[in-house]
Protein backbone atom coordinates (compact mmCIF):
# COMPACT_ATOMS: atom_id res chain seq x y z
CA UNK A 1 0.00 0.00 0.00
CA UNK A 2 1.16 3.81 -0.84
CA UNK A 3 1.49 6.13 2.03
CA UNK A 4 -0.62 8.96 2.44
CA UNK A 5 2.81 10.88 3.42
CA UNK A 6 5.41 10.54 1.23
CA UNK A 7 8.72 9.73 2.57
CA UNK A 8 10.70 12.90 3.09
CA UNK A 9 14.28 11.08 1.71
CA UNK A 10 16.48 14.50 2.50
CA UNK A 11 15.77 13.08 6.25
CA UNK A 12 16.88 9.80 5.53
CA UNK A 13 20.62 8.52 6.49
CA UNK A 14 21.54 7.45 2.58
CA UNK A 15 20.78 10.74 1.76
CA UNK A 16 22.87 12.17 4.29
CA UNK A 17 26.08 10.32 3.63
CA UNK A 18 25.61 11.24 -0.19
CA UNK A 19 25.68 14.74 0.50
CA UNK A 20 28.64 14.28 2.87
CA UNK A 21 30.16 12.56 -0.25
CA UNK A 22 29.37 14.79 -2.52
CA UNK A 23 30.73 18.03 -0.71
CA UNK A 24 34.33 16.78 -1.43
CA UNK A 25 33.62 14.94 -4.62
CA UNK A 26 36.03 14.29 -7.40
CA UNK A 27 35.16 11.86 -9.83
CA UNK A 28 38.00 10.11 -11.57
CA UNK A 29 36.56 7.94 -14.57
CA UNK A 30 40.67 7.24 -15.81
CA UNK A 31 41.47 6.28 -12.45
CA UNK A 32 38.35 4.22 -11.48
CA UNK A 33 38.75 2.15 -14.67
CA UNK A 34 42.67 2.18 -14.65
CA UNK A 35 41.58 0.46 -11.47
CA UNK A 36 39.46 -1.68 -12.22
CA UNK A 37 39.93 -3.96 -15.03
CA UNK A 38 35.73 -5.09 -14.59
CA UNK A 39 34.07 -1.94 -14.44
CA UNK A 40 32.78 -2.09 -18.01
CA UNK A 41 30.98 -5.47 -17.31
CA UNK A 42 30.10 -4.45 -13.93
CA UNK A 43 27.66 -1.31 -14.55
CA UNK A 44 26.53 -2.85 -17.83
CA UNK A 45 22.96 -4.24 -17.57
CA UNK A 46 20.48 -5.73 -19.90
CA UNK A 47 16.72 -5.05 -20.24
CA UNK A 48 14.92 -6.95 -22.72
CA UNK A 49 17.09 -5.79 -26.29
CA UNK A 50 18.29 -2.86 -24.46
CA UNK A 51 22.25 -3.09 -23.50
CA UNK A 52 22.71 -0.59 -21.07
CA UNK A 53 26.15 1.02 -20.07
CA UNK A 54 26.39 3.21 -16.64
CA UNK A 55 30.35 2.43 -16.71
CA UNK A 56 30.99 6.23 -17.78
CA UNK A 57 28.15 7.37 -15.34
CA UNK A 58 30.06 9.62 -11.94
CA UNK A 59 29.46 6.20 -9.83
CA UNK A 60 31.36 4.27 -7.17
CA UNK A 61 30.13 1.43 -5.42
CA UNK A 62 29.78 3.05 -2.56
CA UNK A 63 27.43 5.84 -4.44
CA UNK A 64 25.47 3.38 -5.85
CA UNK A 65 24.62 1.35 -2.71
CA UNK A 66 23.59 4.25 -0.91
CA UNK A 67 21.05 4.68 -3.83
CA UNK A 68 20.13 1.85 -3.91
CA UNK A 69 19.00 2.45 -0.22
CA UNK A 70 17.31 5.55 -1.40
CA UNK A 71 15.59 3.42 -3.04
CA UNK A 72 14.34 0.74 -0.38
CA UNK A 73 13.61 3.75 1.80
CA UNK A 74 11.00 5.15 -0.60
CA UNK A 75 10.17 2.06 -1.03
CA UNK A 76 10.55 2.73 -4.73
CA UNK A 77 9.31 -1.86 -5.68
CA UNK A 78 6.34 -1.26 -3.44
CA UNK A 79 4.53 2.00 -5.07
CA UNK A 80 5.29 0.32 -8.71
CA UNK A 81 3.35 -2.19 -7.83
CA UNK A 82 0.66 -0.33 -6.08
CA UNK A 83 0.62 1.79 -9.40
CA UNK A 84 -0.05 -1.46 -11.73
CA UNK A 85 -2.06 -2.67 -9.42
CA UNK A 86 -4.44 0.21 -9.85
CA UNK A 87 -4.21 1.96 -6.60
CA UNK A 88 -5.02 5.44 -6.88
CA UNK A 89 -1.51 7.45 -6.95
CA UNK A 90 -2.24 9.83 -8.61
CA UNK A 91 -3.90 11.82 -5.38
CA UNK A 92 -4.36 15.41 -6.69
CA UNK A 93 -6.86 13.86 -9.44
CA UNK A 94 -7.55 11.04 -7.13
CA UNK A 95 -7.29 8.22 -9.71
CA UNK A 96 -5.50 5.56 -10.54
CA UNK A 97 -2.10 5.54 -13.19
CA UNK A 98 -2.49 2.23 -15.52
CA UNK A 99 -0.71 3.28 -18.55
CA UNK A 100 1.04 -0.11 -18.23
CA UNK A 101 -2.47 -1.75 -18.72
CA UNK A 102 -2.67 -0.61 -22.24
CA UNK A 103 0.09 -3.01 -23.46
CA UNK A 104 -0.82 -5.88 -21.01
CA UNK A 105 -1.63 -9.01 -23.09
CA UNK A 106 -4.71 -10.77 -22.71
CA UNK A 107 -3.26 -13.42 -20.44
CA UNK A 108 -2.66 -10.61 -17.70
CA UNK A 109 0.79 -10.52 -18.77
CA UNK A 110 2.06 -12.63 -15.55
CA UNK A 111 0.68 -10.01 -13.31
CA UNK A 112 -2.77 -11.13 -11.83
CA UNK A 113 -5.64 -12.79 -14.08
CA UNK A 114 -7.68 -10.76 -16.52
CA UNK A 115 -10.52 -11.59 -14.83
CA UNK A 116 -9.49 -10.92 -11.28
CA UNK A 117 -8.48 -7.36 -12.16
CA UNK A 118 -10.94 -4.75 -11.43
CA UNK A 119 -10.09 -1.34 -10.59
CA UNK A 120 -12.68 0.98 -9.26
CA UNK A 121 -15.55 -1.46 -10.86
CA UNK A 122 -14.36 -1.52 -14.30
CA UNK A 123 -12.71 -5.01 -15.92
CA UNK A 124 -9.62 -2.79 -17.11
CA UNK A 125 -8.16 -5.73 -19.43
CA UNK A 126 -10.82 -6.59 -21.06
CA UNK A 127 -11.78 -2.58 -21.91
CA UNK A 128 -7.88 -2.50 -23.19
CA UNK A 129 -8.59 -5.11 -25.69
CA UNK A 130 -11.92 -4.30 -26.74
CA UNK A 131 -10.92 -0.70 -27.63
CA UNK A 132 -7.66 -2.71 -29.69
CA UNK A 133 -9.97 -4.50 -31.54
CA UNK A 134 -11.57 -1.82 -32.63
CA UNK A 135 -8.74 -0.05 -33.70
CA UNK A 136 -7.00 -2.76 -35.04
CA UNK A 137 -10.31 -3.67 -37.43
CA UNK A 138 -10.34 0.16 -38.55
CA UNK A 139 -6.95 0.43 -39.00
CA UNK A 140 -7.38 -2.56 -41.23
CA UNK A 141 -9.81 -1.48 -43.17
CA UNK A 142 -8.12 1.64 -43.93
CA UNK A 143 -4.86 -0.44 -45.30
CA UNK A 144 -6.91 -2.83 -47.30
CA UNK A 145 -8.86 0.16 -49.15
CA UNK A 146 -12.13 -1.28 -47.63
CA UNK A 147 -12.83 2.14 -45.85
CA UNK A 148 -13.16 5.05 -49.00
CA UNK A 149 -13.56 8.72 -48.65
CA UNK A 150 -17.13 9.94 -49.72
CA UNK A 151 -15.93 9.90 -53.29
CA UNK A 152 -14.97 6.03 -53.15
CA UNK A 153 -11.04 6.84 -53.22
CA UNK A 154 -9.07 5.16 -50.83
CA UNK A 155 -7.28 6.93 -47.97
CA UNK A 156 -3.80 8.12 -48.63
CA UNK A 157 -3.16 10.27 -46.23
CA UNK A 158 -3.81 10.49 -42.29
CA UNK A 159 -4.16 13.78 -40.39
CA UNK A 160 -3.99 13.37 -36.71
CA UNK A 161 -5.15 16.31 -35.06
CA UNK A 162 -4.06 16.56 -31.55
CA UNK A 163 -2.24 18.69 -28.91
CA UNK A 164 0.89 17.63 -26.08
CA UNK A 165 0.68 13.82 -25.62
CA UNK A 166 -2.13 13.70 -28.31
CA UNK A 167 0.59 14.71 -30.81
CA UNK A 168 4.22 14.32 -28.98
CA UNK A 169 3.87 10.56 -29.21
CA UNK A 170 2.29 9.54 -32.17
CA UNK A 171 4.65 11.85 -34.20
CA UNK A 172 7.33 10.79 -32.67
CA UNK A 173 6.62 7.14 -32.70
CA UNK A 174 5.69 7.65 -36.51
CA UNK A 175 8.86 9.15 -37.62
CA UNK A 176 10.96 6.35 -35.57
CA UNK A 177 9.01 3.66 -37.71
CA UNK A 178 8.96 5.11 -40.85
CA UNK A 179 10.33 2.01 -42.86
CA UNK A 180 7.57 -0.20 -41.02
CA UNK A 181 4.89 2.37 -42.88
CA UNK A 182 2.46 0.61 -45.26
CA UNK A 183 3.65 2.40 -49.13
CA UNK A 184 0.93 4.11 -49.92
CA UNK A 185 -0.13 5.89 -47.04
CA UNK A 186 1.29 8.89 -44.71
CA UNK A 187 0.57 10.31 -41.86
CA UNK A 188 0.51 14.13 -40.70
CA UNK A 189 0.37 15.74 -37.56
CA UNK A 190 -1.13 19.14 -36.49
CA UNK A 191 -1.27 20.48 -32.95
CA UNK A 192 -0.35 24.35 -32.81
CA UNK A 193 -3.04 26.70 -32.76
CA UNK A 194 -0.57 28.79 -35.30
CA UNK A 195 -3.06 28.29 -38.59
CA UNK A 196 0.33 28.30 -40.62
CA UNK A 197 0.42 24.52 -38.79
CA UNK A 198 -2.72 23.52 -40.34
CA UNK A 199 -2.20 25.31 -43.51
CA UNK A 200 1.05 23.84 -43.93
CA UNK A 201 0.09 19.89 -43.30
CA UNK A 202 -2.98 20.57 -45.57
CA UNK A 203 -1.71 22.75 -48.69
CA UNK A 204 -0.92 20.34 -50.97
CA UNK A 205 -3.28 16.88 -49.70
CA UNK A 206 -6.17 15.73 -52.21
CA UNK A 207 -9.62 16.29 -49.90
CA UNK A 208 -10.83 12.59 -51.33
CA UNK A 209 -8.57 10.61 -50.19
CA UNK A 210 -7.31 12.47 -46.50
CA UNK A 211 -8.50 11.11 -43.19
CA UNK A 212 -8.61 13.02 -40.11
CA UNK A 213 -8.13 11.84 -36.54
CA UNK A 214 -9.35 14.02 -34.10
CA UNK A 215 -7.80 13.23 -31.00
CA UNK A 216 -9.22 14.87 -27.61
CA UNK A 217 -10.01 12.52 -24.44
CA UNK A 218 -13.13 15.55 -23.79
CA UNK A 219 -13.59 17.01 -26.94
CA UNK A 220 -13.24 20.09 -25.91
CA UNK A 221 -9.32 21.38 -26.04
CA UNK A 222 -9.34 24.69 -27.44
CA UNK A 223 -6.54 24.20 -30.03
CA UNK A 224 -7.42 20.46 -30.54
CA UNK A 225 -11.08 21.57 -31.83
CA UNK A 226 -10.56 24.48 -33.35
CA UNK A 227 -7.89 23.05 -35.87
CA UNK A 228 -10.72 20.03 -36.21
CA UNK A 229 -13.36 22.90 -37.10
CA UNK A 230 -10.30 24.40 -39.75
CA UNK A 231 -10.28 20.62 -40.92
CA UNK A 232 -13.46 20.83 -41.79
CA UNK A 233 -13.40 24.13 -43.31
CA UNK A 234 -10.76 22.96 -45.47
CA UNK A 235 -12.53 19.43 -46.39
CA UNK A 236 -15.61 20.90 -47.23
CA UNK A 237 -14.41 24.05 -49.55
CA UNK A 238 -12.04 22.04 -50.83
CA UNK A 239 -14.63 18.98 -52.23
CA UNK A 240 -17.23 21.61 -52.85
CA UNK A 241 -14.94 23.49 -55.29
CA UNK A 242 -14.17 20.59 -57.53
CA UNK A 243 -17.73 19.28 -57.52
CA UNK A 244 -17.33 16.14 -55.52
CA UNK A 245 -19.94 17.52 -52.73
CA UNK A 246 -22.88 19.83 -53.80
CA UNK A 247 -23.29 22.48 -51.52
CA UNK A 248 -26.04 20.80 -48.91
CA UNK A 249 -26.05 20.02 -45.05
CA UNK A 250 -26.98 16.37 -46.29
CA UNK A 251 -23.51 16.05 -48.51
CA UNK A 252 -21.19 18.36 -46.10
CA UNK A 253 -22.20 15.69 -43.26
CA UNK A 254 -21.99 12.74 -45.22
CA UNK A 255 -18.48 14.20 -46.11
CA UNK A 256 -17.23 14.92 -42.19
CA UNK A 257 -18.47 11.26 -41.74
CA UNK A 258 -16.32 9.22 -44.08
CA UNK A 259 -13.23 11.77 -43.39
CA UNK A 260 -13.38 12.25 -40.52
CA UNK A 261 -12.78 9.69 -37.10
CA UNK A 262 -12.18 10.76 -32.91
CA UNK A 263 -9.97 9.55 -29.77
CA UNK A 264 -12.67 10.24 -27.74
CA UNK A 265 -14.99 9.73 -24.91
CA UNK A 266 -17.20 12.41 -25.18
CA UNK A 267 -19.54 10.70 -27.70
CA UNK A 268 -21.96 13.69 -27.69
CA UNK A 269 -19.55 16.51 -29.29
CA UNK A 270 -18.01 13.89 -31.17
CA UNK A 271 -21.76 13.61 -32.61
CA UNK A 272 -22.79 17.06 -32.50
CA UNK A 273 -19.26 17.93 -34.48
CA UNK A 274 -20.72 14.81 -37.18
CA UNK A 275 -18.59 12.49 -36.29
CA UNK A 276 -20.35 8.96 -36.02
CA UNK A 277 -19.66 7.71 -32.22
CA UNK A 278 -19.04 4.20 -34.25
CA UNK A 279 -16.16 6.07 -35.15
CA UNK A 280 -15.03 6.88 -32.04
CA UNK A 281 -12.14 5.39 -30.29
CA UNK A 282 -11.88 5.84 -26.45
CA UNK A 283 -9.16 5.77 -23.40
CA UNK A 284 -9.35 6.42 -19.72
CA UNK A 285 -9.03 8.79 -17.25
CA UNK A 286 -6.45 6.74 -15.81
CA UNK A 287 -4.31 7.47 -19.11
CA UNK A 288 -2.61 10.36 -18.29
CA UNK A 289 -1.90 12.11 -22.26
CA UNK A 290 1.96 12.18 -21.71
CA UNK A 291 1.24 8.24 -21.26
CA UNK A 292 -1.07 7.76 -23.89
CA UNK A 293 1.09 6.88 -27.05
CA UNK A 294 0.05 2.98 -26.93
CA UNK A 295 -3.65 3.66 -26.08
CA UNK A 296 -5.81 4.31 -28.83
CA UNK A 297 -4.14 7.61 -29.48
CA UNK A 298 -1.70 6.08 -31.40
CA UNK A 299 -4.84 5.44 -34.27
CA UNK A 300 -3.03 7.33 -36.63
CA UNK A 301 0.47 4.89 -36.05
CA UNK A 302 -1.45 1.53 -36.26
CA UNK A 303 -3.28 2.26 -39.68
CA UNK A 304 0.72 3.24 -40.63
CA UNK A 305 2.43 0.49 -39.38
CA UNK A 306 -0.62 -2.30 -39.23
CA UNK A 307 -1.54 -4.03 -36.16
CA UNK A 308 0.91 -6.77 -36.28
CA UNK A 309 3.84 -3.83 -35.95
CA UNK A 310 1.42 -2.26 -33.25
CA UNK A 311 1.42 -5.73 -31.44
CA UNK A 312 4.99 -5.70 -31.53
CA UNK A 313 5.45 -2.10 -30.15
CA UNK A 314 2.96 -3.26 -27.46
CA UNK A 315 5.26 -6.08 -26.41
CA UNK A 316 8.18 -3.93 -26.02
CA UNK A 317 6.64 -1.85 -23.73
CA UNK A 318 5.36 -4.58 -21.57
CA UNK A 319 8.84 -6.32 -21.79
CA UNK A 320 10.11 -3.10 -19.21
CA UNK A 321 7.41 -3.25 -17.00
CA UNK A 322 8.01 -6.58 -16.51
CA UNK A 323 11.64 -5.94 -16.14
CA UNK A 324 11.06 -2.94 -13.79
CA UNK A 325 8.29 -5.00 -11.99
CA UNK A 326 10.47 -8.65 -10.98
CA UNK A 327 14.23 -7.19 -11.24
CA UNK A 328 15.84 -6.70 -8.10
CA UNK A 329 16.68 -2.99 -7.22
CA UNK A 330 20.88 -3.77 -8.25
CA UNK A 331 19.98 -4.64 -11.81
CA UNK A 332 17.06 -2.65 -12.67
CA UNK A 333 17.70 -0.24 -15.23
CA UNK A 334 14.58 2.08 -15.27
CA UNK A 335 15.54 2.48 -11.34
CA UNK A 336 19.39 2.58 -11.67
CA UNK A 337 19.08 5.34 -14.68
CA UNK A 338 16.66 7.57 -11.92
CA UNK A 339 18.75 7.03 -8.81
CA UNK A 340 21.62 8.14 -11.07
CA UNK A 341 19.40 11.43 -11.80
CA UNK A 342 18.56 12.03 -8.47
CA UNK A 343 22.94 12.13 -7.75
CA UNK A 344 23.50 14.30 -10.45
CA UNK A 345 20.03 16.78 -9.66
CA UNK A 346 20.37 16.42 -5.89
CA UNK A 347 24.32 15.94 -5.39
CA UNK A 348 25.98 17.62 -8.16
CA UNK A 349 24.14 20.47 -8.95
CA UNK A 350 23.23 19.24 -12.63
CA UNK A 351 20.03 21.10 -13.93
CA UNK A 352 19.97 19.39 -17.62
CA UNK A 353 20.08 16.44 -19.23
CA UNK A 354 21.01 15.85 -22.59
CA UNK A 355 19.08 12.62 -24.98
CA UNK A 356 21.35 11.73 -28.03
CA UNK A 357 20.19 9.49 -30.25
CA UNK A 358 22.57 8.30 -32.81
CA UNK A 359 19.70 7.20 -34.79
CA UNK A 360 18.11 9.88 -37.35
CA UNK A 361 14.36 8.08 -37.01
CA UNK A 362 14.27 8.58 -33.68
CA UNK A 363 14.95 12.29 -34.04
CA UNK A 364 11.97 13.41 -31.92
CA UNK A 365 12.63 11.34 -29.18
CA UNK A 366 13.90 14.50 -27.20
CA UNK A 367 10.98 16.32 -27.84
CA UNK A 368 8.93 13.58 -26.91
CA UNK A 369 10.99 13.04 -23.76
CA UNK A 370 10.08 17.13 -22.74
CA UNK A 371 6.79 16.23 -22.09
CA UNK A 372 7.13 12.92 -20.09
CA UNK A 373 9.96 13.95 -17.83
CA UNK A 374 8.94 17.82 -17.44
CA UNK A 375 5.84 17.46 -17.37
CA UNK A 376 5.39 14.96 -14.38
CA UNK A 377 8.24 15.81 -12.67
CA UNK A 378 7.88 19.94 -12.36
CA UNK A 379 6.73 20.10 -9.10
CA UNK A 380 7.14 21.96 -5.80
CA UNK A 381 4.84 20.45 -3.88
CA UNK A 382 4.73 16.55 -2.43
CA UNK A 383 2.23 14.37 -2.89
CA UNK A 384 0.52 15.20 0.40
CA UNK A 385 0.42 19.22 -0.49
CA UNK A 386 3.34 20.05 1.26
CA UNK A 387 6.37 21.43 -0.16
CA UNK A 388 9.57 19.61 -1.74
CA UNK A 389 12.52 19.60 -0.11
CA UNK A 390 14.64 19.41 -2.82
CA UNK A 391 14.96 20.06 -5.86
CA UNK A 392 12.80 18.29 -8.73
CA UNK A 393 12.71 17.71 -12.57
CA UNK A 394 15.25 18.14 -15.06
CA UNK A 395 15.62 20.07 -18.34
CA UNK A 396 15.62 17.01 -20.94
CA UNK A 397 17.05 18.71 -24.77
CA UNK A 398 18.85 16.99 -27.40
CA UNK A 399 19.00 16.17 -30.90
CA UNK A 400 19.73 13.09 -33.25
CA UNK A 401 23.58 11.92 -33.89
CA UNK A 402 26.59 14.02 -35.16
CA UNK A 403 24.10 16.82 -35.68
CA UNK A 404 24.29 17.62 -31.92
CA UNK A 405 27.84 17.55 -31.82
CA UNK A 406 28.53 20.11 -34.63
CA UNK A 407 26.07 22.36 -32.26
CA UNK A 408 26.16 22.06 -29.07
CA UNK A 409 28.46 19.76 -27.86
CA UNK A 410 31.10 22.44 -26.71
CA UNK A 411 28.96 23.26 -23.81
CA UNK A 412 28.84 19.58 -23.01
CA UNK A 413 32.53 18.51 -23.54
CA UNK A 414 34.55 22.01 -22.42
CA UNK A 415 32.25 24.22 -20.70
CA UNK A 416 31.43 24.74 -16.49
CA UNK A 417 28.11 22.77 -16.25
CA UNK A 418 27.70 19.57 -15.58
CA UNK A 419 25.18 18.00 -18.48
CA UNK A 420 24.71 14.04 -17.78
CA UNK A 421 23.87 12.55 -21.82
CA UNK A 422 21.93 9.60 -22.76
CA UNK A 423 23.61 8.37 -25.94
CA UNK A 424 21.12 6.16 -27.72
CA UNK A 425 21.94 3.94 -30.77
CA UNK A 426 21.02 0.44 -32.64
CA UNK A 427 23.38 -1.48 -34.89
CA UNK A 428 21.64 -2.70 -37.94
CA UNK A 429 20.21 0.27 -39.48
CA UNK A 430 17.40 0.46 -41.73
CA UNK A 431 19.19 1.76 -44.57
CA UNK A 432 22.85 0.35 -44.84
CA UNK A 433 24.84 2.38 -47.23
CA UNK A 434 28.52 2.41 -48.28
CA UNK A 435 30.43 5.36 -49.27
CA UNK A 436 31.96 3.80 -52.62
CA UNK A 437 33.96 6.56 -53.19
CA UNK A 438 35.69 7.76 -50.32
CA UNK A 439 37.69 11.36 -49.12
CA UNK A 440 41.10 9.59 -49.85
CA UNK A 441 41.97 10.27 -45.95
CA UNK A 442 40.02 9.31 -43.77
CA UNK A 443 36.93 7.62 -44.97
CA UNK A 444 38.20 4.15 -47.58
CA UNK A 445 36.17 3.67 -50.81
CA UNK A 446 33.71 0.98 -49.72
CA UNK A 447 33.15 2.61 -45.79
CA UNK A 448 30.13 1.63 -44.39
CA UNK A 449 28.36 4.50 -43.63
CA UNK A 450 26.83 3.25 -40.22
CA UNK A 451 29.89 2.06 -39.15
CA UNK A 452 31.21 5.84 -39.52
CA UNK A 453 28.40 6.96 -37.76
CA UNK A 454 28.93 4.66 -34.39
CA UNK A 455 32.61 5.28 -34.30
CA UNK A 456 31.18 8.97 -33.33
CA UNK A 457 28.86 7.66 -31.05
CA UNK A 458 31.98 5.60 -28.95
CA UNK A 459 34.00 8.43 -29.46
CA UNK A 460 32.17 10.96 -28.25
CA UNK A 461 31.44 9.15 -24.72
CA UNK A 462 34.76 8.34 -24.44
CA UNK A 463 35.64 11.78 -24.93
CA UNK A 464 33.31 13.28 -22.35
CA UNK A 465 34.54 10.72 -20.08
CA UNK A 466 38.66 10.35 -20.19
CA UNK A 467 38.99 14.00 -21.44
CA UNK A 468 42.68 15.48 -22.46
CA UNK A 469 45.39 16.04 -20.49
CA UNK A 470 47.41 18.97 -20.78
CA UNK A 471 50.50 16.80 -21.68
CA UNK A 472 48.63 15.00 -24.09
CA UNK A 473 47.94 18.22 -26.14
CA UNK A 474 51.46 19.21 -24.82
CA UNK A 475 52.71 15.66 -26.95
CA UNK A 476 51.06 16.58 -30.03
CA UNK A 477 53.40 19.49 -30.49
CA UNK A 478 50.36 21.95 -29.43
CA UNK A 479 51.91 25.56 -29.12
CA UNK A 480 52.21 26.28 -25.06
CA UNK A 481 50.16 29.48 -25.76
CA UNK A 482 46.69 27.32 -26.66
CA UNK A 483 47.27 24.14 -24.85
CA UNK A 484 44.10 25.28 -22.24
CA UNK A 485 42.21 26.00 -24.89
CA UNK A 486 42.45 22.37 -25.97
CA UNK A 487 42.28 20.69 -22.65
CA UNK A 488 39.31 18.36 -22.05
CA UNK A 489 38.59 18.00 -18.59
CA UNK A 490 36.61 14.51 -18.78
CA UNK A 491 34.87 13.08 -15.91
CA UNK A 492 31.44 14.18 -18.19
CA UNK A 493 28.43 11.22 -17.41
CA UNK A 494 27.55 9.89 -19.82
CA UNK A 495 24.97 6.56 -20.40
CA UNK A 496 24.83 4.13 -23.06
CA UNK A 497 22.10 2.93 -24.52
CA UNK A 498 22.57 0.29 -27.69
CA UNK A 499 19.59 -1.73 -29.34
CA UNK A 500 19.54 -4.54 -32.19
CA UNK A 501 17.93 -2.61 -34.44
CA UNK A 502 15.14 0.29 -34.25
CA UNK A 503 12.73 -1.94 -34.63
CA UNK A 504 8.55 -1.76 -32.90
CA UNK A 505 9.43 -3.52 -29.88
CA UNK A 506 12.47 -1.54 -29.38
CA UNK A 507 10.93 2.30 -29.68
CA UNK A 508 8.10 0.68 -27.19
CA UNK A 509 11.13 -0.95 -24.66
CA UNK A 510 12.44 3.05 -24.86
CA UNK A 511 9.26 4.86 -24.37
CA UNK A 512 8.77 2.51 -21.16
CA UNK A 513 12.44 2.94 -20.04
CA UNK A 514 12.32 6.64 -19.56
CA UNK A 515 8.55 6.18 -18.00
CA UNK A 516 9.82 3.83 -15.19
CA UNK A 517 12.65 6.52 -14.76
CA UNK A 518 10.47 9.08 -14.08
CA UNK A 519 8.46 6.99 -11.82
CA UNK A 520 11.83 6.10 -9.60
CA UNK A 521 12.79 10.09 -9.81
CA UNK A 522 8.92 11.14 -9.05
CA UNK A 523 8.62 8.26 -5.82
CA UNK A 524 12.16 9.73 -4.32
CA UNK A 525 11.03 13.15 -4.48
CA UNK A 526 7.51 12.35 -3.16
CA UNK A 527 6.08 13.56 -5.81
CA UNK A 528 2.33 13.20 -7.44
CA UNK A 529 4.08 12.31 -11.29
CA UNK A 530 0.99 11.84 -12.70
CA UNK A 531 -0.76 15.36 -12.73
CA UNK A 532 0.06 18.02 -14.75
CA UNK A 533 -1.76 21.30 -12.82
CA UNK A 534 0.81 23.62 -14.38
CA UNK A 535 -0.93 22.93 -17.14
CA UNK A 536 -3.93 24.97 -16.82
CA UNK A 537 -3.63 28.57 -15.27
CA UNK A 538 -2.46 29.78 -18.82
CA UNK A 539 -5.27 27.91 -20.44
CA UNK A 540 -7.73 29.56 -18.30
CA UNK A 541 -6.24 33.18 -18.55
CA UNK A 542 -5.88 32.89 -22.53
CA UNK A 543 -9.61 32.23 -22.26
CA UNK A 544 -9.55 35.33 -20.32
CA UNK A 545 -7.31 37.34 -22.82
CA UNK A 546 -9.02 36.57 -25.61
CA UNK A 547 -12.01 39.00 -25.89
CA UNK A 548 -9.28 41.79 -25.24
CA UNK A 549 -7.16 40.09 -27.98
CA UNK A 550 -10.56 40.54 -30.66
CA UNK A 551 -11.25 44.00 -29.59
CA UNK A 552 -13.32 44.07 -26.73
CA UNK A 553 -12.23 47.47 -24.66
CA UNK A 554 -13.63 46.34 -21.17
CA UNK A 555 -12.18 42.98 -21.50
CA UNK A 556 -8.59 44.86 -22.68
CA UNK A 557 -8.67 47.23 -19.62
CA UNK A 558 -8.91 45.19 -17.18
CA UNK A 559 -5.67 43.37 -18.02
CA UNK A 560 -2.23 44.48 -16.74
CA UNK A 561 -0.51 47.09 -17.80
CA UNK A 562 2.00 45.29 -19.34
CA UNK A 563 -0.34 42.62 -21.34
CA UNK A 564 -2.92 45.75 -21.84
CA UNK A 565 0.20 47.32 -23.94
CA UNK A 566 1.31 44.25 -25.92
CA UNK A 567 -1.96 43.91 -26.82
CA UNK A 568 -2.47 47.52 -27.90
CA UNK A 569 0.55 46.84 -29.83
CA UNK A 570 -0.50 43.59 -31.37
CA UNK A 571 -3.93 45.50 -32.52
CA UNK A 572 -2.19 48.60 -34.10
CA UNK A 573 -0.14 46.12 -35.58
CA UNK A 574 -2.22 43.52 -36.89
CA UNK A 575 -4.58 47.16 -38.05
CA UNK A 576 -1.53 48.15 -39.95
Amino acid sequence: MTESVPLDSTSTAAWKQLAGIAEHFEPDLRGWFDADASRASTYTFQAADLTVDLSKSLLTEEILTLLLQLARDADVAGRYQAMIEGEHINVTEDRAVLHTALRRPKDGGGLVPPSEFVVDGEDIDAQVHATLEKVYTFADKVRSGEWVGVTGKRIETVVNIGIGGSDLGPVMVYEALKPYVQAGIQCRFVSNIDPSDIYEKTADLDPETTLFIVASKTFGTLETLTNARLARQWLWERLGASGAIADSEDDRTNAVAKHFVAVSTALDKVAAFGIDPQNAFGFWDWVGGRYSVDSAIGTSVVIAIGPDNWREFLAGFHAIDEHMRSTPLERNVPVLMGLLNVWYTNFLGAQSHAVLPYAQYLHRFPAYLQQLTMESNGKSVRWDGSPVTSDTGEIFWGEPGTNGQHAFYQLIHQGTRLIPADFIAVASPAHPLKDNSGDGHAVKPGQDVHDLFMANFFAQTKALAFGKTADEVRAEGTAESVVPARVFAGNKPTTSILAPALTPGVVGQLIALYEHIVFTEGTIWGIDSFDQWGVELGKQLALQVTPAVAGDPDALASQDSSTKSLIAKYLALRGA
